[in-house]
């Protein structure tokens, strides 16, 4: 899986399967596929997927090479994706699934820094879905309650992951993702992980927490002052040591082991680098999800290279030894990327070292 991961995969037929999500504000570019028994993200839209040793037909013959490996299984399109609402928006451009049984949404989708590339991430496409049609700029509460109630109704949908593009320099969307919660926990009992930058006032933790939200996600993507400025120079405003503090009034409302980071791994951070701010997340109580960077085509780091496999292997391993000594599981996270772990090989390196230890 972390080959894949980080090498891509080529296919026969590029619609096999549910269809494969581009653009967007986060993780893209991939298709849903299940080796051994675990869904995982695979790039298929990169560079370097086109040039990848690993390929598969329709019926899911994976090869390495022209050598035949195993057979995988493709995620099937949802039955919500069929419906649409009275005013004729199709459910899959007001939330998508992930995996295979997460639905994923981004509430707001523009950000006061896309438009700049002096201040913009430059990994993030945030603005390219919405441009192509394949997504609305804002998706209001009912439209997400209706989505949510329908896809755990048709597809048995186990939990839900809101992100939003940054609005502003103060609650950083902490008041759309409130609203939104809100709505589709009155609406169907499905457990929520709300994603924003750290909001300027932590009230705004408590908030969240009595919207419905049940998980939180602070994402750091670099986390070296030097890789955050040249990778995404606005959002490094906000320090390392401000999202640290930030990490510790959160799991003081959520509880520990219930708010979680993204790390990319590949845009310049050593893997020292990266176990040195895990385990200062670890020791907080935060899960620091680490997943290899995938280039988004229409980025301006569409040609920025994926990691090594060795390189993954090498910080996933001590990682989720880290992880299961601290009592940090996946599994128990309530909601949100670090529970559906499809975009990262990490779960599987934690569960191997959960085996050593019994």
């Amino acid at each position: 899986m972390t080959e894949l991961q980080s090498q891509g995969l080529r296919l026969v037929e590029t619609e096999t399967g549910a269809p494969s999500r581009r653009g967007g504000a986060g993780p893209s570019d991939h298709k849903a596929v299940t080796v051994d028994g675990q869904t995982v993200m695979v790039p298929i839209h990169t560079e370097l997927a086109r040039e990848s040793p690993f390929a598969t037909d329709r019926d899911g013959n994976l090869t390495r090479d022209g050598e035949s490996l195993k057979t995988i299984e493709f995620a099937h399109e949802p039955l919500f994706y069929q419906r649409q609402t009275e005013d004729g928006i199709p459910y899959w451009k007001i939330a998508q699934l992930h995996g295979s049984d997460v639905l994923a949404t981004t509430v707001l989708q523009t950000c006061v820094r896309y438009n700049q590339r002096s201040t913009s991430c430059q990994f993030c496409a945030i603005g390219q879905s919405l441009e192509e049609g394949r997504t609305i700029k804002r998706k209001s509460p009912e439209q997400l309650a209706e989505v949510a109630r329908t896809a755990v109704d048709l597809d048995g949908v186990q939990h839900m992951v809101m992100t939003t593009g940054t609005p502003n320099f103060t609650d950083r969307g902490a008041s759309v993702l409130c609203e939104s919660a809100f709505a589709v926990r009155s609406a169907v009992d499905i457990p929520i992980q709300a994603q924003c930058e750290p909001p300027d006032d932590p009230a705004w933790f408590r908030r969240l927490k009595a919207a419905g939200v049940d998980s939180l996600g602070m994402h750091l993507e670099a986390v070296t002052p030097e890789v955050r400025e040249r990778i995404m120079p606005g959002k490094a405003q906000v320090t390392p040591d401000q999202y640290l503090e930030a990490f510790r009034e959160a799991v003081a409302v959520f509880g520990h082991g219930q708010v979680s980071t993204y790390i990319l791994a590949g845009l310049g951070d050593s893997r020292e680098a990266i176990l040195e701010m895990s385990q200062k997340l670890i020791e907080i109580g935060v899960y620091p999800f680490v997943v290899p960077f995938v280039p988004i085509t229409g980025t301006p780091l569409e040609d920025h290279p994926s990691p090594d496999p060795t390189f993954m292997h090498e910080l996933l391993q001590p990682l989720g030894r880290m992880l299961s000594e601290a009592g940090l599981h996946s599994s128990e996270i309530k909601a949100g990327c670090g529970r559906c772990g499809a975009c990262s090989s990490l779960s599987a390196y934690e569960e191997e070292s959960i085996s050593d230890v019994t």
